[in-house]
C-alpha cells in the first residue's frame, strides 16, 4: 500500500525527531515542528495507522512511538533529505586525507581511524584485488570414520585443504552429489562473490550433503581473502559505549563481541555490483550479529587493481543523511587521491577513539 504525503511527513518527522532524540516521540512533539500543520488529533491517527502498517513500533503502551526497520528503509530510500556538508566538516575531512602515508600495508587501519573520527560511529574499511584468486576445483575425499577431507586447487596453482566432519546421513553417492555442484556452482568466483543467496542455491541443490556447505563455503571464502590479498580494518569499537542504545551493558558487550571481521566478512560482497552508497538496515544484513544495527557502505578506487570499501556501523537510529554525505564524499576525496602519481599517505589517527 501506497503512503499518502501525510503520513510520509509524519513518517519523516518521527524518523528525524527519534535520530536527535533517541526518545520515543509522541504527537505533541510533531504538532510543534514548524512545518507541521495538522491537527494532534489527525497526527494521532497517521502515527496509528503508520504502526498498524509496520512503519512504526510502540515499545510501550504509553511511550510514543520509534521507527521499525521498514520505516527506516523507507526513510532511506525516499523520505530523508539531502545533507550538505558544512565547510568546515569538508575542510576537515580534506585535511585529514591530503596527509601523505608513510606504509601501505597500514593503509586500511587508518582510513578506518579516521573514518570513525569523522562520523563518530563504528568503522570498516577494505582493500581487495579486483579479479582476484578464485577455486579451479574442489575435489572431496572421504576419510573414514566419518569425515571427509574436502581438497580446494586455486587459480595461483596453490592447494589447500580441510577436513570435516559428515553429517551422519551422509553417503559416499551423496558426496559425490557434492563435489559435481561445488564444481558447478562456486569454481571462478571471488570472495566477494560468496554470498547468502550462493549459499542458499548450493544447499538446495546437494540434497543430503547440504548440511556441509556453510562450513565449505565459510573455509573457501576466508581461504581466497587470504589468497587474494584482501586486507581488512575495524576502528571505533568503544564509540557504540556512547550511544543511548548500548548504555545496557549487557547489550554493548554482546554488540561488541560480535563486532569483529568473521561478521563483516560478507559486507564487501553486498557492495560487488553496487554503486554508490548501500544502506543495510537491522534485518537486512546479513550476519546474524548485525541484525539490531544498520551498515552504511561506499566503494571507491584505488588503482593498480584495487578496489577499497569503508563503512560505517551503527544503531538504525543513525542519522543517515548525514552519515552518507561524509562517506561519500569521503570516498570521493579518496578516490582522486589515490589518482595521484605519487604514493598516498594519510595522518596518524588519534590514539583515543
Amino acid at each position: 500500500m501506497e503512503l499518502s504525503e501525510r503520513k510520509k511527513k509524519v513518517l519523516r518527522s518521527v524518523v528525524d525527531l527519534y535520530i536527535r532524540t533517541a526518545e520515543p516521540v509522541g504527537s505533541k512533539a510533531i504538532c510543534e515542528l514548524p512545518d507541521m500543520k495538522f491537527s494532534s488529533a489527525t497526527i494521532r491517527n497517521e502515527m496509528a495507522a503508520l504502526t498498524d502498517m509496520g512503519y512504526l513500533e510502540q515499545p510501550h503502551t504509553s511511550a510514543g512511538r520509534i521507527p521499525s526497520p521498514a520505516g527506516y528503509r523507507l526513510y532511506v530510500d525516499e523520505l530523508m533529505a539531502d545533507y550538505r556538508l558544512s565547510m568546515d566538516e569538508t575542510k576537515s575531512i580534506n585535511s585529514a586525507i591530503e596527509e601523505k602515508m608513510q606504509r601501505f600495508d597500514q593503509m586500511m587501519e587508518k582510513v578506518a581511524k579516521l573514518v570513525s573520527q569523522a562520523t563518530d560511529l563504528p568503522a570498516i574499511s577494505v582493500a581487495s584485488r579486483q579479479g582476484g584468486t578464485t577455486v579451479k576445483r574442489f575435489d572431496l575425499i572421504l576419510a573414514g570414520a566419518g569425515s571427509v577431507i574436502l581438497v580446494m586447487m586455486l587459480s595461483t596453482d596453490e592447494v589447500v585443504n580441510k577436513l570435516i566432519k559428515l553429517p551422519v546421513n551422509a553417503t559416499e553417492t551423496d558426496i559425490k552429489l557434492l563435489g559435481a555442484v561445488l564444481n558447478a556452482a562456486m569454481t571462478g568466483l571471488t570472495a566477494e562473490e560468496f554470498t547468502a543467496e550462493l549459499l542458499e542455491k548450493v544447499m538446495a541443490a546437494a540434497g543430503a550433503a547440504g548440511a556441509l556447505v556453510p562450513v565449505i563455503l565459510e573455509f573457501t571464502a576466508e581461504t581466497l581473502r587470504r589468497s587474494g590479498g584482501t586486507n581488512m580494518a575495524i576502528a571505533g569499537h568503544a564509540r557504540l559505549l556512547g550511544l543511548p542504545e548500548y548504555r545496557d551493558v549487557d547489550k554493548a558487550q554482546k554488540v561488541l563481541t560480535s563486532f569483529d571481521e568473521d561478521a563483516l566478512a560478507n559486507l564487501p560482497a553486498v557492495m560487488q555490483n553496487e554503486n554508490g552508497t548501500k544502506v543495510l538496515v537491522g534485518p537486512e544484513n546479513v550476519a546474524q550479529e548485525l541484525k539490531d544495527t544498520s551498515v552504511v557502505m561506499t566503494k571507491f578506487d584505488i588503482g593498480d587493481g584495487l578496489q577499497g570499501m569503508i563503512g560505517v556501523v551503527g544503531p538504525t537510529r543513525m542519522d543517515y543523511a548525514k552519515v552518507t554525505a561524509r562517506l561519500s564524499y569521503f570516498a570521493e576525496s579518496l578516490s582522486k587521491l589515490f589518482a595521484k602519481p605519487e604514493q598516498p599517505q594519510l595522518p596518524e589517527p588519534a590514539e583515543k577513539e
